[in-house]
């Protein structure tokens, strides 16, 4: 059952300014020695969604040690600032683009896990332990995890029309899965794979006219590190805004495109 509303511990991160000070207090208790767990976040003139981004993140619940990498891709406001002042790692790659981006994190995390985030995204406390779970279990065999997720509206579009609108998505997805290639489900602010697989696999790197994060999924599949896995826990539900379809001109042009991309081409 996907939520109708957005649950009142996403809208508290979200609507409400968050304390620097107390997502970097947060951070040193997920942080600790030797990081199990590399969460790569890029970020371009973030400042308006970066701290309320952190503070999820550095309030989820895991067995496991942390470290959070974001990725200043030549922002020119206070993106940088507001991520120091939050205790967290602030690498700058000044060849744009998220593929440059992502790979940049890459290259810089030490942990054996990988977990894509970004920064306008709002995650639940179980989000980490969730997605590294199938990871770290080896019979499940999953080369790369990828999760659910939920639009805040900060368009014109109500929460009550995204409701049916993620339903429908789900439907797609589950075509792709079935009938094409499930990579093409995985995004790049939630999902997560092996650091030395993806290594392996030269990284985020990918053709054009594709994705890097579906790409990475297929590449990370077709070498045999194992499936690509569908977390479907409730409580790993992410919260992201609704500005890529904006961009994309809307709901009605944005669930067009996605007919065509699913069923057409």
């Amino acid at each position: 059952m996907r939520p109708i509303s957005i649950p009142s511990y996403i809208s508290n991160y979200f609507y409400n300014q968050q304390d620097p000070a107390l997502v970097s207090q947060g951070y040193q208790k997920l942080n600790k020695d030797n990081a199990d767990v590399s969460i790569v976040m890029p970020a371009y003139n973030e400042e308006a969604t970066i701290v309320q981004t952190l503070a999820s993140l550095c309030n989820n619940i895991t067995r496991w040690s942390v470290e959070i990498i974001v990725v200043n891709n030549n922002s020119a406001d206070k993106t940088e600032e507001l991520v120091k002042a939050c205790g967290v790692t602030c690498i700058l790659e000044t060849i744009q683009g998220i593929t440059q981006a992502r790979n940049a994190g890459l290259a810089q995390a030490k942990g054996k896990y990988i977990l894509n985030a970004d920064a306008d995204t709002i995650y639940p406390k179980d989000w980490i332990e969730e997605m590294v779970k199938p990871l770290a279990d080896e019979h499940k065999q999953a080369a790369i995890t990828y999760g659910r997720f939920s639009f805040i509206p900060v368009g014109s579009t109500g929460r009550f029309t995204y409701f049916f609108y993620e339903y429908l998505s789900d439907l797609t997805r589950l075509y792709n899965a079935k009938f094409k290639n499930e990579a093409v489900n995985v995004y790049g602010f939630n999902s997560g794979f092996r650091r030395e697989q993806g290594l392996q696999v030269d990284g985020f790197n990918h053709p054009a006219g594709t994705n890097e994060d579906g790409y990475l999924a297929l590449k990370l599949k077709n070498k045999g590190f194992g499936t690509i896995h569908r977390v479907n826990n409730p409580k790993a539900i992410v919260w992201t805004t609704d500005r890529r379809i904006q961009i994309d001109g809307g709901l009605w042009k944005a669930t067009v495109k996605r007919f065509k991309r699913v069923f057409i081409s």
